[in-house]
């Protein structure tokens, strides 16, 4: 079986994400209660039932294995030696997998032209691997181990990190904050557990993943029941996750969005496919229970007639919008910002005066 074809990036209408949820975070009061928007419970299950069948859990890999591929890339960038890496929420050590193929950037090389970066197999000593879930995160024990030394940890909860401060030279995730309920705290303990002038990558869904899904979903469910129940969990949008970073104490930070487009040949297919990667929805409050085969039904008419064209009416499209983050942790010899006013270059005299036309 091969994996769903994966096509560039390509601009979609507006009006096709007005229906998309947007979820929004606030910082806790000390000492009051946890926000819960996920039950990590539930999530545990699931991650657990998609990896309990290995050989099918691998061919639905092709997105993690994909992401993970691209933010190794961003680490290759930073020249430096990393004797201690975090691998936070690993699924089943999809980075470590990562680290033993050749970077993007190299593989787009012409043949015969040589790549000045030195592999970050050569450059990681350790990669400590972290998930909740035994199942996921041994899965490919079987397999031929990965290039870079990796130790394998099983925590309870994503929510409380139980390592030491100033612990790692690296703290990467892939895939997995956007399961996280409170997310500033988690943020504020990665800075702690990292050594100052240390790096922090990750990559998350954002808000508009599976928009075309959302959309057909809700209007079917107002077609056939009346009303509109929460079938997708809520992601946090890009304009977040910068000012989550800075309140959490990282600075020089760098935040973009890639949106890749999976197709697939109907929406049964993809929601098969989303259940098997572990991805369902975990949200606390959802009605739970399989959706009525009128709902589906109607959900596959409304995806096509909304959202393919009219040429290819034998697939259809799913946007897997994945939002990188980098942030370093404070440290001595850190470039700094310039002091508000301390500019020579008037803006006017770049502008042409500052008249408008």
């Amino acid at each position: 079986m091969k994996p769903p074809a994966l096509r560039p990036w390509l601009p979609t209408a507006a009006l096709r994400r007005r229906l998309c949820f947007h979820r929004s975070y606030a910082i806790q009061v000390p000492g009051g209660p946890t926000l819960q928007v996920f039950n990590e419970n539930v999530k545990y299950l699931q991650k657990e039932r998609a990896a309990s069948n290995a050989e099918y859990s691998r061919k639905v890999d092709y997105l993690k294995d994909e992401v993970a591929q691209r933010l190794v890339d961003r680490l290759l960038d930073i020249n430096r030696e990393f004797p201690h890496v975090l691998d936070l929420g690993a699924n089943s050590c999809n980075i470590a997998r990562a680290l033993s193929k050749p970077p993007l950037s190299a593989q787009e090389l012409p043949e015969g032209a040589a790549d000045s970066k030195i592999p970050l197999s050569e450059r990681i000593h350790r990669l400590t691997c972290a998930d909740t879930s035994p199942t996921t995160l041994h899965r490919d024990d079987s397999l031929p181990a990965p290039t870079v030394p990796i130790t394998q940890e099983v925590l309870p909860s994503l929510e409380t990190l139980p390592f030491e401060a100033n612990t790692f030279d690296a703290v990467l995730s892939s895939l997995t904050l956007h399961w996280i309920n409170d997310l500033p705290s988690v943020l504020s303990s990665i800075n702690n557990i990292l050594k100052p002038d240390a790096p922090f990558l990750a990559a998350m869904f954002g808000g508009d993943t599976l928009f075309e899904l959302r959309s057909s979903l809700q209007l079917a469910d107002l077609e056939r029941r009346g009303g509109v129940s929460p079938h997708i969990s809520p992601l946090a949008d890009v304009r977040d996750v910068g000012n989550l970073l800075g309140r959490a104490g990282f600075r020089l930070l760098t935040v973009d969005v890639d949106d890749i487009i999976v197709e697939y040949p109907d929406t049964f297919a993809l929601m098969t496919d989303i259940q098997a990667m572990g991805e369902g929805n975990a949200i606390l409050k959802s009605m739970g229970g399989p959706m009525s085969r009128d709902v589906l039904l109607a959900n596959e008419a409304i995806y096509r007639e909304l959202h393919c064209k009219e040429d290819e009416k034998d697939r259809i499209p799913a946007t897997f919008r994945v939002i990188y983050m980098i942030g370093w942790k404070a440290g001595k010899g850190q470039p700094q910002p310039l002091e508000r006013g301390s500019g020579n270059v008037n803006m006017k005299d770049i502008l042409g005066g500052g008249e408008f036309m």
